[in-house]
């Protein structure tokens, strides 16, 4: 496959959307590991994903949903495999907002929350939809492995966390619609309220807890308790969606800490809100 960068996109452009080959291309930083995005003009992006992924499946996803109170990506464009890349990609248009960051205030988000479950849609299982004992093994494997490592971790405490989200009762209700992926990178703020949100491929049904993460990648503590009363979330949500928050921490830290700054923090934040980093 070819560098993803702004020369490929160019030749993309050329090839099938000339209106928009002339336009300046600007990389987007990002700690995203799905996809290269690029600024084109003043109002699109260009999306290339890294890996296959179905940017007609999202498409198809955003369209059948509705109340949102916040702005979603909308497609401008589809673009087929070309140029030695081999997948499908997307030009979308520009969303205003800064993205969020740990320990700042995100208002709103909790809404958002509650109206996307709201939707009664049809929708794909949710990719963090599934009970968490599909992850168990792979979540102790990474405790494991990160209790190797010179990160500050208190391994023992966060299994005691994920033990509890384990012993939870499981959700019995109906599916709710998640977004799955609701990491800061993925929340766009202006002044300090929610705007926009980013990144629907990992969204479906499943269990609600999956958009509780947020509690913890990105809330503090003080405004946890907030955010909790807002989206309705019982002891054993609470508890599952703690689990998950951990789950991706652990897993995500040992993988990324040389090369993925923004994950890693964030990885550290997480932790460090669940009480598994030692006291200095």
């Amino acid at each position: 496959m070819p560098a993803i960068d702004s020369a490929l996109v160019r030749r993309l452009l050329r090839g099938q959307f000339p209106q928009w080959a002339g336009r300046p291309i600007t990389p987007l930083a990002s700690g995203g590991t799905v996809n290269a995005v690029f600024r084109l003009g003043d109002d699109l992006t260009v999306r290339l994903p890294r890996s296959a992924e179905d940017v007609e499946e999202e498409r198809r996803t955003l369209s059948s949903l509705g109340g949102l109170p916040v702005a979603v990506p909308a497609v401008a464009a589809l673009g087929e495999p070309a140029e030695g890349y081999p997948f499908s990609w997307a030009v979308h248009r520009w969303l205003d907002g800064e993205p969020a960051l740990e320990g700042r205030p995100a208002e709103g988000l909790a809404e958002f929350v509650v109206a996307l479950r709201a939707n009664t849609a049809a929708g794909p299982p949710a990719s963090r939809g599934e009970p968490l004992s599909t992850v168990d093994t792979a979540t102790r494997r990474a405790i494991e492995e990160l209790s190797r490592t010179d990160e500050p971790f208190d391994a023992e405490a966060a299994r005691r966390v994920w033990a509890e989200a384990l012993d939870a009762p499981q959700w019995t209700g109906p599916p709710c619609w998640v977004h799955g992926d609701l990491m800061p990178s993925n929340l766009l703020l202006r002044d300090a309220r929610l705007s926009g949100v980013l990144d629907w491929a990992t969204a479906g049904v499943g269990d609600p807890a999956a958009d509780l993460i947020p509690a913890w990648n990105l809330l503090t503590a003080a405004t946890r308790s907030t955010f909790r009363d807002v989206v309705g979330a019982d002891d054993a949500s609470w508890a599952r969606g703690r689990g998950r928050a951990l789950s991706m921490a652990v897993i995500q830290l040992p993988y990324y800490r040389h090369t993925n700054p923004v994950i890693s923090a964030n990885a550290r934040y997480v932790l460090t809100e669940l009480g598994c980093v030692p006291a200095p």
